[in-house]
């Protein structure tokens, strides 16, 4: 069951980041709002993650690839942002961290 909150807090945060993209520095209302619903959510669900007995290195390590990973397709998709393969590397061995770090607490 954590992972279900986690998966909530990661979309949520991914959304508040994409809206704080579009609020321009705060000057556009409801982007505006969005930034602070999406995180507040955020940390919301990310806290009754650890809550329910997930690592907190876990947790917080899979928030952070995988939003990392969902902002650049966003940024290249839907905001006309560019990746070059140096960066596509990166989100790659950031993820393969994550991956490490959740396996090696395995026992």
């Amino acid at each position: 069951m954590p992972w279900f909150w986690l998966a909530g807090a990661i979309v949520l945060e991914v959304f508040a980041t994409t809206s704080l993209k579009l609020s321009e520095g705060f000057t556009r209302l409801l982007p505006s709002i969005f930034v602070v619903v999406g995180y507040v959510g955020a940390f919301y669900m990310l806290s009754q993650t650890l809550n329910r007995g997930m690592p907190l290195g876990v947790a917080y390590g899979v928030w952070a690839a995988l939003g990392v990973a969902l902002l650049a397709v966003i940024g290249v998709v839907f905001l006309g942002e560019s990746l070059t393969w140096i960066q596509v590397g990166g989100i790659a061995m950031v993820i393969a961290g994550v991956m490490a770090l959740e396996m090696g607490g395995q026992h």
